[in-house]
């Protein structure tokens, strides 16, 4: 009878044979269902007819969550991430979720505790900040906020929201800056005092959060600014690279820029600076080294 109602909790009309089908049922073994849950207290309607049918009455749904074993492990799966993202209240959910699981599926779900995560989670943004400001792009609505900058500074700030992206275990916002006339980007775990305004100052035609956030990264005054020429057209994250295949990007460390460079799958010729062979040479001697060499 709980999948009876989870068929009609899926769509607004199902016939009774289709209900049948589904569950592996004749239309007599459906009509019993339908009657046992009338007499349970649940809406379901009927329509008589070689083409009738139930449906749960609109407006009505069912309190309780059923899943499958693949669509539990989906959920715990999702919370897990969220927490390594730096979800607010994850664990509580999850906890919530693993109490009321059947005890054999929750063993089961429970083993993916020991999935594990390569990229470490960031400061953890406040929930309700994080729905608000998704709301407010979602809805177009501007918001005041109060925002602390990396040096410590804090400001009031009027915003049109755009989207919100998660990046590197961090949560960010792209938004248009209305005290400073441009697009900004913002860390929304230094958000907060969050509210939401009047009519949003529209995106642009396309505009896309994560490909703004890209690009904005990839525009930071970091020390260096590295040139390379790709052999082939690749994307390469947090950098610019023409259809020719020439990569621009900043960066703080040429260490790091060697490695971003032997991860790619193409050949690549340095332009600048020339100290990034000096990088790319020193990573090189280190990967080449027999096992158990000394370092």
């Amino acid at each position: 009878m709980l999948e009876f109602l989870e068929v009609l909790q899926d769509r607004p009309f199902v016939t009774g044979a289709e209900i049948g089908e589904r569950l592996g049922v004749d239309g007599r073994t459906v009509r019993r269902y339908a009657r046992a849950v009338q007499e349970l207290g649940f809406p379901v309607e009927g329509e008589r007819g070689p083409a009738g049918g139930y449906r749960l009455r609109p407006g009505y749904k069912l309190p309780p969550l059923m899943f499958t074993e693949d669509e539990a492990a989906a959920v715990v799966l999702g919370l897990m991430s969220a927490r390594r993202l730096g979800v607010p209240t994850s664990d509580e959910a999850l906890a919530k979720i693993n109490r009321v699981l059947p005890a054999k599926l929750r063993a089961r779900t429970e083993s993916l505790e020991q999935v594990a995560f390569t990229s470490p989670a960031g400061t953890a943004p406040a929930g309700d900040t994080v729905l608000t400001l998704a709301d407010a792009a979602r809805r177009r609505r501007r918001v005041t906020a109060r925002y602390t900058s990396h040096g410590g500074a804090e400001t009031d700030r009027e915003l049109s929201p755009y989207g919100v992206v998660v990046h590197g275990g961090r949560w960010y916002l792209a938004a248009h800056d209305h005290g400073r006339g441009e697009m900004r980007t913002f860390r929304v775990d230094r958000m907060r005092d969050v509210e939401i305004g009047g009519a949003a100052r529209p995106a642009e035609e396309g505009f896309d959060a994560a490909e703004h956030l890209v690009k904005s990264f990839a525009q930071v005054p970091w020390t260096h600014e590295v040139e390379v020429q790709l052999e082939r057209h690749i994307d390469v994250p947090l950098a610019t690279v023409t259809p020719e295949g020439r990569l621009t990007m900043r960066v703080e460390s040429l260490d790091y820029m060697a490695r971003v460079l032997a991860s790619l799958d193409t050949d690549f010729t340095v332009i600048k600076p020339p100290a990034l062979n000096t990088s790319l040479n020193r990573l090189a001697a280190r990967l080449s080294r027999p096992a158990g060499a000394s370092r």
